[in-house]
């Protein structure tokens, strides 16, 4: 697995990329049978991706004739959250199952989801990837990529709660991290916020509590959209579940609704640590083999 290069300019990237799977196809002493690339946004399979703004340099490149061109490979593109649930149904939580919602809490927040044993895929390009753009804080001053106030996407995602905290830390609220923020804000990073959190820090606490329950409130509309028999979450912020997921649960438990009343409704972290993206690429790969054959 070679770093994603995502701030690299499309061309840059492009090279990147070949030269990752040249260097792979040596390693091997053979080429792969398909490529499978996942990103953010909403992602044409024969394209790349075509509605991104503001993120990722990609959008509107044809990534996927422009790698197949240059590798004279099979390329397809995906959207990076539905990979997570494919992931999850050919590898890990979702197997068995066939109603399942995967979340990955990263830098943003992303979904992909499965219904009565399939994952759907729209003329738009846009079902179940998007579940963190509904708005939860109308009233919210923090713009979301969409244009929408207090989405989802930017209330539960690891950088909501790193940002809570530098708010409190530019009012010069008391923190362990004081220091640390005057030297280099963005040194205030999620890691760094469980860590003062493990040291019991009042300011990061608080904002754990706020973004624990605003994770919670998503999760409900996320059982009232797509009735799951299991949630199971993923990305750089489960790293510290056991900080809120015991929260996160009870929240929805008490807060959807649902039949029966008092029926759970799992949350569980993933299995497959950060390897999602790449095992969901896999399990496209082995989609699309198995369609043509």
């Amino acid at each position: 697995m070679a770093p994603s290069g995502f701030s690299l300019a499309p061309r840059t990237l492009l090279h990147s990329v070949s030269e990752s799977i040249q260097g792979m196809s040596e390693a091997l002493g053979s080429d792969p049978r398909y490529v499978v690339l996942g990103f953010p946004g909403a992602v044409d399979p024969e394209f790349g991706v075509v509605l991104l703004p503001g993120k990722l340099q990609v959008e509107g490149f044809p990534f996927v004739p422009r790698l197949r061109e240059a590798t004279r490979l099979p390329v397809a593109a995906e959207n990076d959250g539905r990979l997570a649930i494919l992931a999850e149904i050919r590898y890990g939580k979702a197997r068995g199952r066939k109603w399942a919602v995967s979340i990955t809490l990263g830098t943003g927040v992303g979904s992909g989801v499965m219904l009565d044993g399939r994952v759907l895929r729209d003329p738009r390009l846009q079902f179940g990837t998007q579940a963190s753009h509904i708005v939860q804080e109308a009233g919210s001053q923090r713009l979301c990529i969409t244009g929408a106030r207090g989405t989802a996407n930017i209330l539960c995602s690891a950088t909501a709660l790193a940002m809570a905290v530098r708010d409190g830390l530019c009012r010069g609220l008391p923190s362990v991290l004081n220091e640390t923020y005057f030297e280099s804000p963005h040194a205030v990073d999620f890691e760094a916020v469980i860590k003062a959190v493990e040291q019991g820090d009042p300011l990061c606490l608080d904002a754990l509590a706020k973004w624990t329950d605003n994770l919670g409130w998503f999760l409900v509309s996320v059982v009232h959209m797509y009735a799951p028999e299991i949630i199971i979450l993923s990305g750089g912020a489960t790293s510290a579940a056991r900080h809120f997921l015991d929260g996160v649960r009870d929240h929805v438990h008490r807060h959807a609704y649902r039949y029966p009343e008092s029926a759970p409704v799992p949350i569980e972290v993933s299995g497959l640590s950060t390897f999602s993206g790449v095992l969901g690429a896999a399990a496209r790969a082995w989609e699309l083999l198995e369609s043509a054959e």
